[in-house]
């Protein structure tokens, strides 16, 4: 790494490998010479000629393919210099490798030809990798939701005291997020098409030429470029350039998981104050340079903080999809270097940080039991009027009377920093005829849990293990973090 110049932490810090090698320049320029062999097979194949001479020949194909690897940057780089345009110092430097094929390098394509069909490849790998770690992230929610599911826990509206819940049936809703936006991936991937081959304006107007005019011949090759890189179809119409409102569907896609991670990171954050959950901590790991006993949740918060650019880099492509004119400007360029492979280098930060949050996970039973506690009584009047009732009480005067003494023992929590008594008071107003021990005995949690346990169960059964079965083969990722 080099220490006098800017270096990226979205390389340095938090995206894998693996992520990283799809944006790197070997897997855009090797993808660049795919591409020509591609459209140059084609021609051959299409039987492109002049003067009933091949244009093409398979010795040149050959040729080509002997040399897709192994590319000559430095002949790249200093040809740029010259001619100051990326596409023609790489058709040149190629050329200089394949002397046999050089005159047929890049025949009737313009720049996008390469440069936009390269984009869309990228783009579909890169979401296949995002696609795996999140199906890996919901397997882990699962399992954790799954060992949790009884275990009843202080839930929260306006992160107020609520009717209880459980840990199990809160990681549900972390989960539902997260299949909602592996829904959205599945269908922006599937959709994908490649650019193809159209031309200078999309019109194939140079094909035209190249084929003497041959309209039927000419639709064949887009779908024969398609199959060839692996697609099913190219766009249908198109100016210079693929719409970019592809590249805004994308970033909408990574936008979406990443709202979906810092919704659960926030929730983490909240719940390790509470001392209930905490995230994964190592034991020589610094929490604080001042305060040596912190724990701080330090991975939910780079998870927040990682997820709060992906969905302002959203912006990004949708002002440059409303900002084309006509066929093509090139105000795109930049833009397009930035966001989109930022956007996938943080997303895959942030999934391989889910991945490892989640997989150590520490829930601390006995605390969320205090708090449990600690509330009950107030959300068990209901029951406790109810017992009352059967007992001979009237309804209507009781409820008012737990209504004031709630507020009585409310007001001992709050100004005096006491125990909740009301369970104490209760007992020694005699028109409720309960006992101390009657009223303790209601105070069990899971009485109170609805059909919490149940929802995970069939939400599990029902609509994540069929996704988990459906994707088995990519289970298993493990996430390293590098900081």
């Amino acid at each position: 790494m080099s220490t006098d110049r800017y270096s990226s932490p979205l390389s340095e810090r938090y995206a894998s490998k693996e992520m990283q090698y799809i944006f790197s320049q070997d897997m855009k320029f090797t993808t660049w010479r795919k591409l020509w062999i591609a459209l140059a097979e084609t021609e051959m194949e299409l039987g492109l000629s002049e003067n009933g001479r091949p244009v093409i020949t398979q010795e040149q194909i050959d040729e080509l393919k002997e040399h897709v690897d192994d590319i000559n940057y430095d002949v790249a780089k200093e040809r740029e210099k010259q001619v100051r345009h990326d596409v023609m110092s790489h058709v040149y430097a190629y050329g200089q490798q394949c002397p046999k094929a050089a005159g047929i390098i890049h025949l009737g394509a313009t720049s996008c030809y390469v440069g936009d069909n390269t984009d869309i490849i990228i783009m579909r790998e890169a979401l296949k990798l995002v696609h795996r770690k999140l199906v890996n992230v919901i397997a882990e929610l699962a399992g954790f939701a799954e060992k949790y599911k009884d275990l009843p826990t202080l839930a929260f509206t306006h992160f107020q005291p609520a009717q209880p819940t459980t840990v199990g049936k809160r990681a549900t809703l972390w989960m539902q997020e997260f299949m909602i936006d592996l829904e959205d991936l599945e269908y922006v991937m599937n959709g994908l098409k490649l650019l193809g081959s159209k031309g200078t304006t999309g019109t194939q107007a140079s094909f035209l030429e190249l084929f003497n005019g041959d309209h039927e011949t000419i639709d064949k090759i887009d779908p024969m470029i398609a199959q060839k890189m692996g697609f099913k179809e190219c766009y249908a119409v198109s100016g210079q350039t693929y719409s970019r409102k592809v590249d805004t569907r994308v970033a909408n896609v990574l936008a979406g998981i990443a709202a979906s991670a810092h919704k659960m990171s926030n929730d983490i954050r909240l719940l390790q104050h509470l001392k209930e959950v905490e995230e994964p901590f190592e034991k020589s790991q610094i929490g604080s340079s001042a305060m040596a006993y912190k724990r701080n949740p330090m991975r939910s918060e780079r998870i927040a903080s990682l997820s709060r650019y992906v969905m302002i880099d959203a912006l990004n492509p949708a002002i440059t999809s409303a900002t084309q004119w006509f066929e093509r400007t090139l105000d795109d360029s930049a833009n397009k270097r930035l966001s989109i492979p930022e956007g996938f280098l943080a997303i895959d930060g942030i999934l391989d940080l889910c991945l490892n949050v989640v997989d150590g996970l520490v829930v601390y039973d006995k605390v969320i039991r205090k708090h449990m506690m600690a509330e009950l009584p107030f959300m068990a009047t209901e029951n406790i009027m109810m017992d009352a009732v059967k007992n001979g009480g009237n309804r209507q005067e009781l409820h008012e009377k737990i209504r004031t003494l709630s507020m009585q023992a409310g007001k001992t929590v709050k100004e005096e920093g006491k125990d909740n008594n009301l369970l104490e008071l209760i007992a020694a107003d005699p028109e409720f005829n309960l006992t101390i021990e009657e009223l303790q005995a209601a105070m069990e949690p899971s009485r109170y849990v609805g059909r919490a346990p149940q929802q995970v169960e069939k939400f599990i059964e029902n609509v994540v293990n069929p996704i988990l079965q459906a994707n088995r083969e990519l289970l298993g990722v493990k996430a390293e973090i590098l900081v």
